[in-house]
């Protein structure tokens, strides 16, 4: 693809997540105008606007675009490792692990839940989320192993280990209070439950420094999506980089998990439609899956709180309505 097209799209999309951006400022049960935003960001709002602002709305839309630039990056290296269309974090297991293990340690910390964590127990979710990623991950790796990865193999040891672990998500909700299971429920179906920044601080490091990891390794991620003979003759050693980028995407989906709750297919929407406009090269597809990955959670998130206020819906099953059709779609259209 020629830069100027990749320009063009990236800015138009760039446009769109700006755009949802500001509906989502002036969204909410105490609704804002443009002006009264621009007034608030230039410091003459009042006290209330800037609570609403900073607080409260800023947080949250930095959360989401956050945890969509990890997800969807998430997406793109399982997907080119795999090279399979639906890999992606959710379906292979990792979510899953990091958010059994954010759950047990929060329970295990509080009676009232995430309301009474400690400022150090804030700052220790993103490890014990990466903790629970890297051991499905593991898990997965171990039992898909046989000389070699096969992509196949991979995917089903990995749907194999999510239906496990969420039988233990369930099966452990049943034997917590009635409190404490709707506040699991609410989490692993994805609420941007830690939209503060005692969350997004801890989190915003790691998340950047695997993405740009990521970004600067984008021609291996080309090679190694062409095929395993190929890029082997190209001099790529396989087993090294797919470990390597197994271990990125299982870390980048696992702080996501740890702040965001388990979002599915938001690692399958914002690779695929990237694709189908950039094409397999990681150089646009990266930027561009993040983008609008971003764009699809801050909109679903606005859905998710506006559409039974006062009463908030999980942004997961905001997201999920979207991404179930088009994941079938994508099954159909392969068989």
């Amino acid at each position: 693809m020629k830069n100027r097209k990749y320009k063009i799209i990236i800015s138009i999309f760039i446009v769109l997540l700006v755009m949802s951006i500001a509906i989502s400022f002036m969204t909410g049960n105490y609704s804002m105008k443009i002006l009264d935003i621009i007034s608030t960001l230039s410091g003459n709002g009042n006290k209330y606007q800037e609570f609403t602002l900073y607080q409260l709305r800023l947080p949250r839309i930095v959360l989401a675009i956050l945890v969509s630039f990890a997800l969807a990056t998430s997406g793109v290296i399982l997907q080119a490792i795999t090279k399979n269309p639906l890999a992606e974090p959710g379906m292979i297991g990792i979510n899953a692990g990091a958010a059994l293990f954010v759950v047990v340690f929060i329970s295990l910390g509080t009676n009232t839940y995430y309301s009474s964590l400690t400022q150090s127990s804030k700052l220790m979710i993103p490890f014990v989320a990466i903790a629970g990623s890297i051991f499905a991950a593991v898990i997965v790796y171990t039992l898909a192993y046989k000389g070699n990865i096969s992509p196949v193999r991979f995917v089903l040891c990995g749907i194999g280990l999510n239906a496990g672990i969420n039988a233990i998500i369930t099966f452990y909700q049943l034997n917590i209070s009635k409190g404490d299971f709707n506040q699991v429920l609410t989490w692993t179906n994805g609420s941007l439950w830690g939209s503060s920044w005692d969350y997004i601080i801890p989190a915003s490091p790691f998340i950047a420094i695997l993405i740009i990891f990521t970004f600067c390794r984008h021609k291996i991620l080309d090679l190694l999506y062409l095929g395993d003979e190929i890029s082997i003759g190209l001099g790529v050693s396989l087993t090294k980089e797919n470990i390597i980028f197994i271990i990125t995407a299982t870390l980048l989906a696992g702080v996501a998990t740890s702040v965001a709750g388990n979002i599915a297919f938001l690692a399958l929407l914002g690779p695929r439609i990237a694709k189908k406009l950039v094409g397999n090269r990681h150089l646009f597809l990266i930027p561009l899956s993040g983008t609008i990955s971003s764009i699809i959670l801050v909109l679903s998130d606005i859905i998710a709180r506006t559409v039974f206020s006062p009463i908030e819906i999980p942004v997961g099953i905001v997201v999920s309505i979207v991404g179930i059709p088009y994941y079938l779609y994508l099954i159909r259209k392969k068989s």
